[in-house]
């Protein structure tokens, strides 16, 4: 039995050690003569576990616990961004509707002129024929024209009436300027988040923009449509109340007064245009649109009027078989419908109106930009001067050296009404 012991425990030995020179031979492979032997350097840790966030956190019973990160200031920036993005993507679709409705409405106004315009002058040769028929063996055949100029002629008094109330030129007018706003108002709150980290103000000052531009340009054409015919002039208004807010700025001293690009010339060039804004540029545009107003108002009664006065004198055809008035009065009346038709709708009165209460709104409101500014007493909440002229001179269609020389004239001691000069280039 112990020998049997001893031979187990050799063969054994013998086997892990012929095992041992095998994975030696294996992995000492011997190197040709003459090289040399290359040692690798052991490489170094180039980061630690702790770094990649995985740092384990045990409980005294030897439990996992998931560290704990603060997500508070990240969750309000997303709430803030997600808010900005939905208003940006309404007033997107704002702006898509807004000019679908003013192709649409632009439309009405070419097919209502052509359609009565045809519609007058057909029921004027229809007038012409008729009193043709009054004598002779086609007497018998004047009830029909007659008829038929009358029902033509009252169309086009009812279709003169309703297209005058609407004036469509005017309402495509409106479309047009609202797209151009909803647009606008979209690119500056994709700035807002370029440029800045947004704030609960920004929200608020964009919803109250798309409030005041709904006001201002409503889709609706009844009941909320716009006055066509306004009592008075008043410049279009599609902004709030302008309000500063306070920026982080860095206070630059000069004479004593925090700057922010301000300084007395600059606040003394500012309040020169805004007087020539205020006594030229917007009296001008409020001027014009009340003369365009009377001259629409004027034509806005002309056109049924002259074709209601056709439909009576197309019914009166033969009644005295010999009275040419008439005759006279259906045909001079259709003709002069269709021009008076042409000149109001084809010359689109309605729309000229519109844009010179848009110029005058356009100027009103860079003057509330200058008034914001200058009623701000800390300086350093107001817009960065340098800036704020920029954009006054573009605004104004001038340069900066321009607006400079300009500043100069409007701060001389000349009286409102001899300054001759206005403001504005772009309008």
């Amino acid at each position: 039995m112990a020998t049997l012991q001893l031979g187990s425990n050799y063969l054994l030995s013998s086997s892990s050690f012929s095992n041992q020179r095998r994975i030696c031979a294996s992995l000492h492979v011997p190197s040709p003569l003459g090289a040399k032997t290359v040692s690798l350097p052991k490489l170094p840790a180039l980061f630690k576990v702790e770094e990649l966030g995985l740092k384990e956190h045990t409980n005294s019973d030897g439990s996992y616990t998931q560290p704990h990160q603060p997500m508070t200031a990240d969750k309000d920036h997303d709430r803030l961004v997600a808010k900005l993005l939905a208003i940006a993507e309404a007033v997107a679709d704002r702006a898509e509707m807004h000019a679908i409705i003013g192709d649409q409405r632009n439309n009405w106004n070419h097919l209502f002129l052509h359609s009565i315009n045809s519609i007058n002058l057909t029921a004027s040769l229809m007038a012409g024929i008729s009193a043709a028929l009054t004598v002779g063996e086609a007497a018998p055949h004047l009830s029909a024209f007659k008829l038929s100029s009358v029902v033509l002629f009252t169309a086009a008094t009812g279709m003169m009436l309703i297209v005058n109330k609407i004036q469509p030129s005017q309402l495509a007018e409106e479309q047009r300027n609202a797209t151009r706003l909803w647009k606008q108002l979209e690119r500056s709150i994709h700035n807002t988040l370029a440029l800045r980290e947004p704030a609960e103000s920004d929200i608020e000052e964009a919803l109250e923009k798309v409030l005041a531009l709904e006001k201002a340009y409503p889709l609706p054409l009844l009941p909320e449509m716009l006055e066509k015919f306004p009592e008075t002039v008043e410049p279009t208004r599609w902004w709030p109340k302008i309000q500063r807010r306070g920026q982080e700025t860095k206070k630059a001293c000069v004479n004593g007064m925090a700057s922010n690009g301000w300084s007395k010339e600059l606040e003394e060039e500012m309040l020169g245009i805004h007087r020539v804004l205020k006594t030229k540029d917007e009296e001008q545009y409020v001027r014009l649109g009340k003369l365009v107003l009377n001259i629409n108002k004027t034509l806005a009664i002309s056109g049924p009027l002259f074709a209601g006065m056709a439909a009576i004198g197309a019914g009166l055809i033969g009644s005295p078989v010999d009275s040419p008035l008439p005759v006279l009065v259906g045909v001079v009346g259709g003709a002069l419908a269709a021009v008076v038709n042409t000149v109001e709708h084809g010359g689109q009165v309605g729309m000229v109106f519109e844009l010179f209460r848009n110029c005058g709104g356009f100027y009103r409101r860079l003057q509330e930009e200058i008034e914001s500014n200058l009623r701000e007493s800390e300086v350093e909440k107001r817009e960065d001067g340098e800036l704020f002229r920029m954009k006054m001179a573009l605004q104004l269609g001038r340069s900066l050296s321009e607006l400079k020389d300009f500043a100069s004239y409007s701060s001389s001691s000349l009286q409102d009404e001899d300054l001759k000069e206005f403001a504005g280039k772009l309008f």
